[in-house]
């Protein structure tokens, strides 16, 4: 039985901004093979008055603008509709938390990691809201959300980056989407290094807990460029040798780039 082809609807007020990310490199592939589909959603269509208006000053004062609750909540009970009847309150309990999710991106949510990643790409459908100007009524977040993400601890101008980062992130852990299913295995955050790179007794950590790595430092041809020479131990084919230099080299990176990543570890 072919996997069920896994379907992400975009609310934005920007769909043309979609035009370029969706169309190149995995997700593109993965779209025309099938695996899985995107439909960007303009947010606009859900506003009723002659000036097509998402956006309200917020109560207490305050600079800037808010996106109002209604033509959010509306948009997602629209596309929910396309497949099964949703009521027009309490929207997110109609959603099996097992099949589906609705995405607040915004710069107050949780942090978006890979385990993230993995998880949603079980799902079948992924509802992605776009947060705007100063922020999103905050009824959005707790009654029509089933969680709220963010990509970094900074502030974009709109969820519209952020919700084309996390479609390539889940699209390329969908079977099928990229053309050899272990190139996942071994990148960083992928949560499967340790044991993949056979660690030894010195080092041994529950796989349970151990931390996760950054990836190992890769080369390519020529053998040697302007005096900087490919490691030894990556020409001599003894595949054990590579697996230990290449932890060694994860880890040295980790400790270097990301330390936070071993915190409270053996290794950091």
């Amino acid at each position: 039985m072919l996997p069920m082809m896994m379907r992400f609807d975009i609310v934005t007020i920007f769909p043309e901004f979609f035009a370029g990310p969706l169309d190149h490199g995995i997700v593109r592939r993965a779209r025309e093979s099938g695996v899985m589909e995107v439909r960007v959603q303009d947010l606009r269509e859900f506003a009723h008055d002659r000036h097509r208006t998402v956006d309200d000053r917020p109560f207490g004062g305050g600079e800037g603008m808010v996106l109002k609750p209604e033509p959010l909540f509306e948009a997602v009970e629209s596309l929910l509709s396309q497949s099964a009847p949703a009521s027009p309150l309490n929207v997110a309990p109609n959603i099996a938390p097992d099949t589906a999710a609705i995405v607040l991106l915004s710069a107050s949510g949780k942090l978006f990691r890979q385990p993230d990643a993995e998880r949603l790409a079980k799902l079948q459908r992924m509802i992605l809201l776009c947060g705007r100007y100063e922020g999103v009524d905050e009824r959005v977040a707790e009654h029509l959300a089933t969680e709220e993400l963010s990509i970094g601890d900074f502030v974009l101008s709109g969820g519209e980056l952020a919700a084309a980062m996390v479609v390539d992130a889940v699209t390329r852990l969908l079977p099928g989407a990229l053309g050899n299913e272990a190139s996942s295995l071994n990148e960083s955050f992928s949560g499967m290094q340790l044991a993949d790179l056979s660690l030894n007794a010195t080092t041994a950590t529950s796989h349970a807990a151990a931390p996760v790595l950054l990836d190992f430092p890769h080369y390519t041809r020529p053998a040697e460029f302007r005096g900087w020479a490919v490691p030894e131990v990556l020409l001599g084919g003894n595949h054990d040798e590579i697996r230990r230099w290449r932890l060694a080299k994860a880890l040295e990176k980790t400790r270097r780039n990301r330390p936070d990543l071993l915190a409270g570890s053996e290794l950091a």
